[in-house]
């Protein structure tokens, strides 16, 4: 991603690409994830997949931004539920298929909501 520092887990030793970092685990993307934030004064580090990354830093997450494919493909790898109790959805955005779609999409947006923040409001 153009503009962005490019950070690669993989178990993979060998593995290298042009403008990527590249850490053997998730424990040294975040803190090279983190400093680099730091040193450009932004406040967000984007995780982009896999499934086993996504389920290890779900957990750690504030917001996420799903592109929602209407389409049911083969394959076993499915982005993790997401747990109404845990996060509310905000935006969704639907789209028709473009010219070289071969289903609708949405983008979806969702914020992990606040502990007790109901309860709060209630008060």
């Amino acid at each position: 991603m153009p503009g962005r520092t490019n950070i690669v887990i993989t178990r993979d030793r060998s593995f290298s690409a042009p403008g990527v970092l590249v850490t053997p685990n998730l424990e040294n993307a975040l803190a090279i994830g983190r400093g680099d934030a730091l040193r450009r004064g932004v406040g967000e580090i984007a995780v982009v997949g896999g499934a086993e990354i996504y389920a290890q830093t779900l957990a750690l997450a504030e917001r996420i931004a799903l592109t929602l494919v209407h389409i049911r493909p083969q394959g076993e790898t499915m982005f993790p539920p997401i747990d109404r109790e845990v996060w509310e959805e905000t935006e969704r955005i639907e789209l028709a298929p473009g010219p070289d779609d071969e289903a609708a999409f949405a983008f979806v947006s969702y914020r992990r909501r606040r502990i007790g923040h109901a309860t709060e409001s209630r008060a």
